[in-house]
């Protein structure tokens, strides 16, 4: 049986790719405190030890999964890597380029120190900086390197033992020096810290104020007295003696007919009106002066959740107590902000800054929700269909300007082709965030692309290393994993005072900004966590965008400079 089973995965090494998918998938499912080998590693680690029944796999099949999910990385991360480039986000942009030089910096070091050969010192580099996709380049890079062939496998055979043996400090040790030892090595309480943010962006206003009434509503019904104050007043000046809060005459029962309100509504004596607003409001302020009434047939207001995908210009850097004031808001309560390819999560506070390319999640009457997501971009709604004319087009176009070679000095420079449709991904992307009636692609297969596509790659380099790879870490398994330990360890501590006294980032977002350049997700839930907010995170995405970016470029670089 055991006989047969080999035979076919090397006659069908299809099957076998589909196997360490299978294991590496479910094996990143288990994490403790958050942390885990992920399904990257899991999977590399399955499909080594399927690669030690000697599987031959064509390396065609690789680069196209790598192209496919190198697109969608850029893809992802287009808005917030140019508008980091562009505007406001410079300052942070320029922190990531800063830490991911570190990153490049540090790997050099080891690898000079110890003497590695360019595979080991191309795994160490992507296993210590968590950056998996830096691989693909290395092996372009490789392979264009000239030299024979078993010298070149022998190279690349050496790049996964690498990656395995540094990649979990690399996620670990990541998370708990920014996490744990960060604060201490910054002096820096992060709750506190985060506390103090909130409150001078506008949080602090918590029973009743805008900072608490964008969210979190319900509907009642009041009935109108003859000596309220609300009597003879359109809808919207009712609504503005209210000034710090947010809340909407939606309907009304007059005479018995219930009929939709709108801003110019006029509203009488005897009016039974449905309100809409944050639950303190309702109970506290309005319900303590007026007679509350039980009207299912009024509270019955049609609503829907929409997500909105943000393209106007007109509102790219605004306040959210700024696009509060716009007549289309109106209505409209915002649940949350998504932003960045990582779909990070973006506190909801009156002076949060939207940018275009981030999703809005609405909620109100479908009227109100349609003329707000026209005023903001497009509704985002869910759909299955992928514009594949669009992707396969953006790909092909990268891949090929990634494919010409300039000679400097009679020195061979290129993108390669993984390189070019990166740069794809970047450039359309930022076009689909500003221009979103092409290229729409669902992130369910942003998804994909993205986790499915590297993974492929992952499963074939370890099948294809596996004979090699036992040997490799026997002789080189502990030298690599302190060596890791330093090449992990050192971009990290020089990027927190770099960010603290150099960037002078705000004490509740510099941790998030070191997670980001370095594109520690672990290590961003981790801080959040901490420090019990997530504000962190609004320094993560502009980072996340550059140092995805660049780390996963200098997979080429690494090569190139010690070639």
């Amino acid at each position: 049986m055991i006989d047969w089973f080999a035979a076919t995965l090397r006659s069908y090494p299809e099957i076998a790719i589909f196997l360490a998918l299978g294991i590496g998938y479910y094996a990143g499912r288990f994490t403790f405190r958050g942390i885990g080998l992920g399904a990257v590693t899991s999977t590399l680690l399955a499909a080594v030890l399927i690669g030690q029944l000697g599987i031959t796999i064509s390396p065609n099949v690789k680069s196209v999964f790598f192209l496919m999910f190198l697109f969608a990385v850029g893809y992802g991360v287009g808005p917030q890597f140019v508008r980091g480039i562009a505007k406001d986000g410079l300052p942070q942009a320029l922190f990531a380029a800063v830490v991911c030089v570190f990153c490049l910096g540090a790997c050099l070091l080891a690898t000079k120190l110890v003497g590695y050969d360019l595979g080991y010192a191309a795994g160490l580099y992507a296993g210590s900086q968590t950056i998996s996709a830096s691989m693909g380049l290395a092996t372009d890079a490789i392979n264009r390197l000239g030299l024979a062939a078993d010298q070149a496998k022998g190279l690349l055979d050496a790049m996964p033992v690498a990656y395995a043996v540094t990649y979990i400090f690399g996620t670990v040790g990541s998370a708990i020096l920014l996490a744990l030892l960060g604060p201490r090595l910054l002096g820096i309480d992060l709750v506190a810290a985060c506390k103090a943010y909130e409150e001078r962006q506008g949080g602090g206003q918590a029973q009743g104020g805008a900072g608490s009434a964008w969210h979190r509503w319900e509907l009642r019904a009041f009935r109108v007295q003859p000596s309220g104050k609300v009597v003879g007043l359109r809808a919207v000046e009712a609504e503005a003696l209210l000034p710090d809060a947010r809340v909407f005459v939606l309907r009304l029962r007059r005479n018995g007919r219930i009929e939709d309100a709108t801003a110019d509504t006029v509203l009488r004596v005897d009016d039974v009106i449905a309100v809409a607003g944050a639950r303190e409001v309702l109970v506290r302020v309005i319900g303590d002066g007026a007679k509350e009434v039980e009207d299912p047939e009024l509270l019955s207001v049609p609503v829907e959740g929409v997500d909105v995908y943000v393209t106007s210009k007109a509102v790219d850097g605004k306040t959210l107590a700024e696009l509060a004031q716009r007549p289309t808001a109106r209505g409209v309560f915002l649940r949350k902000i998504t932003r960045g390819a990582t779909a990070t999560t973006i506190p909801v506070l009156p002076n949060t800054t939207i940018h275009r390319g981030d999703i809005l999640t609405l909620v109100g009457r479908t009227q109100d929700t349609s003329a707000a997501a026209k005023d903001l971009g497009v509704a985002d709604r869910p759909t299955d269909v992928a514009d594949v004319a669009f992707m396969g087009g953006a790909i092909t176009l990268g891949a090929l300007i990634g494919a010409l070679v300039t000679k400097v000095g009679g020195v061979p420079l290129t993108l390669s082709t993984a390189g070019g449709a990166l740069m794809a991904g970047l450039v359309f992307g930022w076009l689909r965030s500003v221009r979103p009636f092409f290229g729409r692609i669902p992130s369910s297969t942003v998804w994909f692309m993205n986790s499915v596509g590297l993974n492929v790659f992952i499963a074939v380099v370890g099948i294809s290393a596996g004979p090699g790879f036992v040997k490799g870490l026997q002789t080189q398994g502990v030298s690599l994993f302190l060596w890791g330990m330093v090449a992990t360890s050192l971009p990290l501590v020089l990027a927190m005072f770099t960010g603290k006294y150099v960037f002078r980032f705000d004490p509740a977002i510099v941790l998030g900004a070191c997670a980001g350049a370095r594109t520690t997700t672990a290590a961003l839930g981790m801080v959040c966590e901490q420090a019990r907010s997530q504000v962190p995170a609004l320094g993560y995405t502009v980072t996340y965008a550059v140092g995805n970016t660049l780390l996963t470029i200098w997979g080429m670089v690494i090569i190139i400079l010690l070639s």
